[in-house]
């Protein structure tokens, strides 16, 4: 006697369209302008391609692949890829984008640190799930962090978006279209 359960083929199917999501999501991405899905603007192209250069070198004052990256430079690198062009510095940055709310957080999105005792000292790409990307002067490359840890959560300064649609943003610092 065979025992069938009717769940059965509920659970599998989903599971395999997740298993194939995520195969589909760590294949390579072409470049070009970021995808969004309908009115939602979530970069992943610019999440992929700052965790393509994972492991790039710090090199203070840099931004190329070639040279090595300090924070901002990263930002910088990984957002002119797409055609979005910031300030060259943390502070300059978190001080040309207007503050995000928390709860709109989402990835993609600016991180900024107060790491020197000075406002806007650091900054990385928000990745979800409390992690982010940056070029970290103490390892010596780029790497992901959580946001979860003392070290991160006590310097938190807040977040910001690049890609806000504010008319007045959108001459100096490009648009991203659907």
């Amino acid at each position: 006697m065979v025992l069938r359960h009717p769940w059965r083929g509920l659970l599998l199917r989903p599971l395999g369209f997740l298993v194939l999501a995520f195969l589909v999501g760590c294949s390579s991405a072409p470049k070009g302008p970021p995808v969004s899905s309908g009115g939602d603007s979530t970069p992943l192209p610019v999440v992929r391609e700052a965790l393509h250069l994972l492991d790039s070198p710090y090199q203070f004052g840099e931004e190329t692949p070639e040279r090595g990256f300090d924070c901002s430079g990263l930002v910088h690198y990984v957002y002119g890829h797409y055609g979005v062009h910031l300030p060259r510095t943390a502070e300059d940055m978190a001080l040309f984008l207007p503050p995000l709310e928390e709860s709109l957080k989402r990835p993609g999105d600016l991180v900024f640190f107060n790491t020197t005792g000075k406002p806007y000292s650091h900054v990385g790409i928000y990745l979800g799930n409390d992690q982010f990307v940056h070029a970290s002067s103490a390892q010596g490359k780029v790497i992901v962090s959580n946001f979860l840890m003392p070290y991160w959560s006590d310097h938190y300064e807040g977040a910001r978006r690049p890609f806000l649609e504010s008319p007045a943003k959108r001459e100096t610092m490009g648009r991203w279209m659907p």
